[in-house]
């Protein structure tokens, strides 16, 4: 749930993006972090361990305009993508305002999705929040390599609850501000309906 500060006059609002290991969530939000001009963003912090690139979370304010006179500010997160750090993709879902779910396209990470997706379902229950109503982006990642699910048939199997959905390759940035934009978008909707 966004957070307002009446002092500062801005709105705080909470985009994590979720997936399976090494799928392209932090490579998504270095590529807007690095497209991202230096007086709109805040520091980036990321953690990595010898399995897997972010074992926390990376964390970009992003300035995105205003609402009723408050400055808009985006907190962009990544979870570790490895079923061991469960509790702690736990917890950076708490105060989650929209998702960004990172699919690998690759046929061999199809599993992986899929017991992702599942995770991050199970985990917004656990916080009280329905995956029906909250902001939820698919980003089909790594369109470029080849073995890779169609599109339609990735939709079919993880898009369950008809969100809006992008291909993407992270790595050259194809698709990551068009999904960044989308999440924003349905985010600030949320946003307005509630004030």
């Amino acid at each position: 749930m966004s957070f307002v500060n009446y002092h500062s006059k801005e709105v705080n609002c909470k985009i994590v993006y979720y997936g399976p290991g090494l799928g392209g969530k932090t490579t998504n939000i270095q590529h807007v972090y690095k497209k991202t001009s230096g007086d709109s963003k805040g520091k980036m912090v990321s953690l990595n361990t010898d399995n897997e690139r972010t074992i926390f979370f990376d964390f970009l304010p992003l300035d995105l305009g205003e609402i009723r006179g408050f400055r808009t500010r985006f907190h962009l997160y990544t979870v570790p993508g490895q079923v061991f750090y469960e509790s702690s993709r736990k917890l950076i879902l708490r105060g989650v305002d929209g998702i960004v779910f990172v699919a690998d396209s690759q046929v061999e990470r199809m599993e992986d999705n899929v017991a992702s997706l599942k995770s991050l379902i199970d985990n917004l229950e656990d916080h009280g929040y329905d995956v029906s109503t909250i902001p939820l982006i698919m980003q089909w990642n790594k369109r470029d390599l080849p073995n890779i699910v169609s599109v339609e048939e990735m939709s079919n199997i993880l898009n369950k609850y008809d969100s809006p959905e992008f291909s993407a390759q992270a790595v050259s940035g194809e698709g990551v501000f068009e999904t960044l934009k989308m999440a924003s978008k349905l985010v600030l909707m949320n946003l307005k309906s509630g004030i």
